[in-house]
């Protein structure tokens, strides 16, 4: 078969090489009655085995892939997916039927979308009906996928991808997908190629038997002459061993080739990210988001369970700086009985301090959690969303009244520094206005903001560029803003882990960056290299 060369769009970057692993539709037969209400009470029974399932499942783990399985039990959970399938079950369509017609239609309204970030979820919409068809009919319809082979598919579900063994290599390649899909995230925390958008897979009956796939450049090769199998194989060794000596200085400090320090910190989403990691690759941690915490499946959590996760992360550190992120929910993070369902542009809407001030029965208990935990280490809390004075003030004020009523108990307790997100052009225009602690740059909204684009768009994504002179100056001036009142400001965005941008950040006066655990190494080496 003669060598084929597909361009598509990366999702998730490094190069892979391995056998095809052909990914296919698996079809679950099941004996169906002829009682309507039978089928019904089957097609129930289905959904609520899938999410128990999933709910089980996110017993076990925490971070991104609790945040994409929580996303597949509020589907499961909300009444308006299953009522089609109901209604064409009254009129004698057995359950498996209705099922796999309801859900159809659903995931070709999501590939359908205008938005980008709703045509990636219909490979979650997928990965529902394919879970609940499996309970239906008895048997697992999730793919398997060989250890080390390249998967090549339209589009692969998140069930699918949590089911293979990353660790020895492999990698993805897609016709269909997204960027910003729940797999691409996933791919992208496991370290696995993956390239989307290749157009149709056609083999002519004859499927290939070997890929290369450079996630770098968004390209696949399938069955590669010798040649060329030779030249990317070499260029596999290059990159494994410039990555051997970027991992060997993971645990020195970061430094400018002219000598200027520069504190990396970690960004983590729930405690597990920490595990087996040595605290002494990072100055502390520079972003804990707490969302994790809040998720359907678990309900609102109490003083008491916040409290001991808070304490775990301070452990870990061993004294290092920890800041937490109070609650950022709305916008494209969804709490159920939290945020509100129906608002027109959550983006701008009752998200992060926002929903918190809304709702200050909830901050309150966050806030008392908070203030226990700061006796265990050095916690910095910050406040996500903030746009004018008057919020943090607000805030500060709740936190003041918790902290003197631990007091008031007799329960241990500190005050942490309470310090502000600046992802809202409007504080950055005016960060010297705000009594903060100190500010933390959060460079996705800020860039989505001040461009008015967002990235999961990709008619508008290449304007979604922090690199962009009008975001710099933003955060130019923030800096400034805090040079003059003495505090403290980090950068905690996915752009700080973006090396192409590493001098031009460091230009603006920033000595504090912030990235996720497997990024620290990679910016370490990029600061290296920087003349400040």
């Amino acid at each position: 078969m003669a060598e084929i060369h597909l361009i598509g769009r990366t999702a998730s970057p490094g190069l892979a090489i391995g056998p095809v692993t052909m990914l296919t539709a698996a079809v679950a037969r099941r004996t169906a009655s002829d009682d309507p209400a039978q089928e019904a009470a089957a097609l129930r029974a289905a959904i609520e085995g899938a999410r128990a399932e999933i709910a089980e499942q996110i017993k076990t783990i925490q971070g991104e892939v609790a945040d994409i399985l929580e996303f597949q039990v509020a589907m499961l959970e909300d009444d308006a997916l299953a009522d089609p399938a109901y209604g064409v079950i009254s009129e004698g369509i057995t359950a498996d039927h209705a099922w796999r017609l309801a859900l159809d239609v659903e995931i070709a309204g999501y590939r359908a979308a205008e938005d980008e970030y709703f045509r990636a979820r219909a490979a979650d919409i997928v990965d529902i009906r394919d879970r609940v068809l499996a309970h239906l009919s008895g048997v697992d319809t999730v793919a398997r996928i060989t250890s080390g082979s390249i998967v090549a598919a339209d589009d692969i579900t998140p069930s699918a991808f949590l089911a293979a063994d990353w660790s020895h290599g492999g990698a993805i390649a897609l016709a269909a997908g997204s960027p910003s899909s729940h797999v691409a995230m996933l791919a992208r925390a496991r370290g696995a190629p993956m390239v989307v958008g290749l157009g149709p897979l056609s083999w002519n009956g004859q499927p290939p038997a070997l890929a290369l796939v450079d996630g770098d450049a968004g390209t696949v090769i399938f069955d590669p002459e010798p040649e060329t199998r030779r030249l990317f194989e070499h260029r596999m060794a290059v990159a494994n061993a410039a990555q051997a000596a970027v991992d060997a200085g993971r645990l020195d400090s970061a430094r400018t080739a002219d000598g200027q320090r520069i504190a990396v910190l970690l960004n983590i989403a729930a405690p597990e990210d920490l595990v087996g990691l040595d605290p002494a690759i990072c100055d502390g941690i520079g972003l804990v988001r707490t969302e994790f915490l809040f998720e359907a499946s678990q309900g609102l959590p109490d003083e008491d369970a916040q409290y001991a996760v808070y304490r775990r992360i301070l452990d870990w550190a061993e004294g290092r700086p920890v800041t937490i992120r109070t609650l950022d929910a709305g916008g494209d993070k969804p709490i159920a009985g939290l945020t509100i369902d129906s608002e027109r542009n959550p983006f701008l809407g009752l998200r992060g301090i926002r929903l918190s001030l809304a709702r200050p029965d909830v901050f309150r208990v966050q806030l008392r959690a908070l203030c226990r935990a700061a006796v265990h280490g050095a916690l910095k809390v910050m406040l996500p969303m903030i746009a004018v004075p008057s919020e943090l003030d607000r805030a500060s004020a709740l936190l003041d009244a918790e902290f003197t009523a631990l007091r008031a108990e007799g329960i241990a307790c500190a005050r942490p520094p309470l310090g502000i997100m600046v992802e809202v052009p409007a504080a950055a225009l005016r960060a010297e206005a705000f009594g903060a602690a100190f500010y933390s740059i959060g460079s996705n909204d800020l860039t989505q903001y001040t461009m008015a684009a967002a990235r999961d768009i990709g008619a508008v994504a290449d304007l979604n560029d922090t690199g962009n002179p009008a975001v710099l100056a933003l955060i130019s001036r923030t800096v400034e803003a805090g040079r003059k009142r003495g505090v403290e400001v980090s950068l905690c965005g996915d752009a700080a882990a973006d090396t192409r941008l590493t001098t031009a950040l460091i230009a603006t006066g920033l000595t504090t960056l912030s990235v996720s655990p497997i990024a620290v190494a990679r910016l370490k080496a990029a600061i290296a290299k920087v003349r400040s």
